[in-house]
């Protein structure tokens, strides 16, 4: 098929460049270079540098194109208001532009980037009430070290469960609330449109070439950057609270599963699909693991400190991406954390 990989640059987006081309698949590259996420590198050959909002220059590279795979973004939490109309222009109002060029190019199928970030809290059970949607959790709390999501009725601790996609969408951040726009702007095309989407909601992706310390590093590497300076990795409120990280290489591979699936999918359709590991790992050990890879005895330094906005746990089901994707996680973060140690970074 002829893919138009918008973010191909990227950490992922590069990736699935990677994995695209060896399943025999013509990619056309499209990337920004933004220097939050590249710094000062160049683009990589054959790579049209494109503003997504540019819808104009959409229609000189849609025609003949099979499937979208989109991964442009601007990434991180979002600190403040003031970054609301930067995630909303270029993550927003970018896809906009995107969705309806391709409509006018004859283009109805998309794999779309998402993120495990749209959920916001992840699902909980209370022992009396059973399950429950808790609030943000009250800075006193949290100043107190009480990091624990309580039951809004009696305040007991709540369990954390595995988050399935059918689980109620809840941004807590600018950059959460761009993706859950932009899985909205993508299931109203389907629709209107008559076409296909596949929104892959990626959980804690980490992996070779992942960028140092940028807003689009993630934890892991972080980490590792300390563990580099001979510094504990610090790790905020207890280290108890629990995600799930996926390798980049199985992302990659999902986006090629993906592709293959919007292709045959009926017109009007969306799916949304957690991208996981299905092994869910507390943030302290994730300090471990890196640690271990990398042959360093420092224990990682739990701070106490919070940031508002943050969830507790976040920990998903894959079940739906393999039933309905034939998609599963390959490795599990007990390798690839030690292994991802030493691997070669992008500065």
């Amino acid at each position: 098929m002829r893919i138009l990989l918008t973010g191909s640059a990227g950490f992922i987006g590069s990736a699935i460049d990677r994995a695209l081309t060896s399943d025999g698949h013509e990619v056309i590259r499209v990337d920004l270079m933004l220097p939050a996420a590249h710094r000062d590198a160049a683009a990589p050959p054959g790579t049209e540098m494109l503003d997504v909002r540019d819808a104009d220059r959409w229609r000189d590279l849609l025609g003949g194109v099979d499937v979208v795979c989109h991964q442009a973004a601007v990434v991180g939490a979002g600190t403040s208001a003031a970054d609301l109309p930067l995630y909303a222009a270029h993550n927003d109002l970018g896809t906009a532009a995107l969705l309806a060029a391709a409509t006018e190019a004859g283009v109805r199928r998309l794999v779309l980037a998402s993120s495990m970030v749209v959920y916001g809290e992840g699902a909980y059970a209370c022992p009396v009430h059973g399950n429950v949607a808790p609030a943000p959790r009250a800075p006193a709390a949290l100043d107190a070290g009480d990091f624990e999501v309580r039951c809004p009725t009696c305040d007991s601790r709540l369990e954390s469960l595995l988050v399935d996609e059918s689980a109620r969408l809840d941004p807590r951040n600018a950059y959460a609330a761009s993706k859950v726009a932009q899985e909205h702007y993508a299931a109203a095309w389907a629709r209107q449109a008559d076409a296909s989407v596949v929104a892959l909601r990626y959980h804690n992706v980490y992996g070779p070439r992942m960028p140092r310390d940028t807003p689009y590093s993630g934890v892991a590497a972080m980490f590792r950057s300390s563990l580099e300076r001979g510094e504990a990795p610090r790790v905020f409120e207890d280290g108890r609270q629990r995600r799930d990280f996926v390798h980049v290489d199985d992302v990659a591979r999902a986006n090629v599963v993906a592709a293959a699936a919007v292709a045959g999918a009926d017109p009007g359709s969306f799916g949304a699909y957690n991208v996981a590991s299905g092994r869910p790992i507390a943030i302290a050990e994730v300090a471990r693991l890196v640690a271990r890879g990398a042959a360093h005895p420092i224990e990682p330094a739990v701070t106490g400190e919070y940031r508002l906005g943050d969830v507790r746990h976040v920990v998903a089901s894959p079940e739906r991406a393999a039933s309905e994707l034939g998609f599963r996680a390959e490795v599990a973060p007990e390798v690839g954390l030690p292994a991802f140690a030493t691997a070669p970074l992008r500065d």
